[in-house]
């Protein structure tokens, strides 16, 4: 999710410049500063562009979102349903539908009922700039939290492949485990996230409407990159960066390494020692299809979140990085991430049996419903309670 800590103003499509207004604390007013570079002025004409239509495509995606994260923690949490994996990927759908709801009246006022990228006393008033406050700072939570809770599917699911689980006692046990762990994901969140709250200040500024001064509220500027950085700023964006973009991408990346190699591993050896069943090659597809779908979970956080890291690294380091380069792509990093937050509905719908019987069984009413969910015994029954038949075993 971009950080909004800088008020960009409108971005004038027939000339090289963008008017970037930058908040200075001692003297309270505002000073444009030219920037004038091809690139800073191609990526201005595109976040200028591409402002005018984010408000309602980000609605929409919101809306198929928040609807289809429904679908997954009601499906998730039902009795046969409830494994390790999918009790974590019930409450990352739970941290997608905070990410969705919040950005849904974020969007409406900021985008849809004024123009992005302009400043006004109706659009910038200590109301709406407490909500916007409120929505950074919660966005900012809930992916950092959904990020840790895919390192920890990833992990999760590499125990099982390496150690299934048998018996209930160690089905239990590992049940148990799981939700200690998403409690103190849920947790850390807030915690390191600590100095993020406090770099997100508000400034009430002076603006002439109508001839006479009028108040205005806007992100204090932090002045990133610039060599005058304040160090807890500073420490907020490496923190921030590092935390909760960068060492959980790497952790996904090896995990997720580690489990195509276990997979394709397992399946040779299987395939090597013994002629494979009917029953057995129906159990082995469908376990490697339950990965390959937590692969495709985990590919589209890295896509997502990694580059926002980098970016963010660039940010702190390189002057001006992050008025020219790091703000025109805020809009276009917050569609992607919103994308990411709702797809995988999608995908468990696709890549699990298990899942849409339950889907079906729960949402739809078909006459041999019973017949087709009949075809898979119900978790509890089965050796291993994560079953490569489930969306998240």
């Amino acid at each position: 999710m971009a950080l909004p800590l800088l008020q960009c103003g409108q971005y004038e499509p027939d000339s090289s410049t963008t008017n970037c207004w930058r908040l200075k604390a001692d003297s309270q007013v505002i000073v444009p500063e030219n920037v004038t570079t091809a690139v800073s002025s191609s990526l201005m004409k595109f976040a200028y562009l591409y402002a005018n239509v984010h408000g309602y495509i980000s609605i929409c995606v919101c809306a198929f979102g928040i609807v289809t994260n429904f679908f997954n923690v009601t499906v998730l949490t039902r009795r046969n349903m409830r494994t390790p994996t999918n009790y974590i990927l019930s409450w990352l759908a739970v941290s997608d539908i905070i990410t969705m709801m919040s950005y849904v009246p974020f969007a409406v006022h900021f985008y849809c009922f004024y123009p992005p990228g302009q400043i006004s006393v109706e659009k910038n008033n200590l109301f709406w700039m407490t909500v916007m406050l409120v929505h950074v700072n919660l966005s900012a939570t809930t992916h950092t939290t959904s990020i840790w809770l895919c390192v920890a599917l990833a992990i999760f699911r590499y125990l099982h492949i390496r150690n299934p689980t048998k018996g209930q006692a160690t089905r239990l046990r590992r049940l148990a485990q799981t939700k200690l762990i998403v409690l103190i994901i849920y947790a850390a969140s807030v915690l390191v996230l600590i100095p993020n709250y406090m770099s997100n200040v508000l400034e009430r500024i002076y603006v002439n409407a109508n001839q006479t001064d009028q108040v205005v509220y806007v992100f204090k500027d932090t002045e990133l990159g610039s060599g005058e950085t304040d160090a807890m700023y500073l420490v907020n964006a490496w923190l921030y960066s590092v935390i909760a973009k960068i060492i959980p991408c790497i952790l996904m990346s090896i995990f997720g390494a580690l489990l195509i190699y276990h997979i394709q591993f397992k399946n040779r050896r299987r395939r090597e020692r013994l002629v494979i069943s009917g029953a057995s090659s129906l159990r082995l597809t469908e376990h490697s299809r339950t990965t390959k779908m937590l692969l495709a979970v985990i590919v589209l956080f890295l896509i997502t979140e990694f580059p926002q890291g980098v970016l963010v690294i660039l940010s702190a380091v390189i002057p001006h990085f992050f008025e020219t380069i790091y703000l025109p792509l805020g809009d276009a990093m917050d569609i992607v991430a919103l994308i990411n937050n709702s797809v995988n509905f999608v995908l468990y719908c696709t890549m699990s049996a298990q899942f849409r019987q339950t889907f079906l069984k729960l949402y739809c009413s078909f006459p041999k419903k019973d017949q087709a969910v009949a075809v898979h015994m119900p978790l509890q029954q089965k050796p291993d309670s994560n079953s490569p038949n489930s969306p998240q075993s």
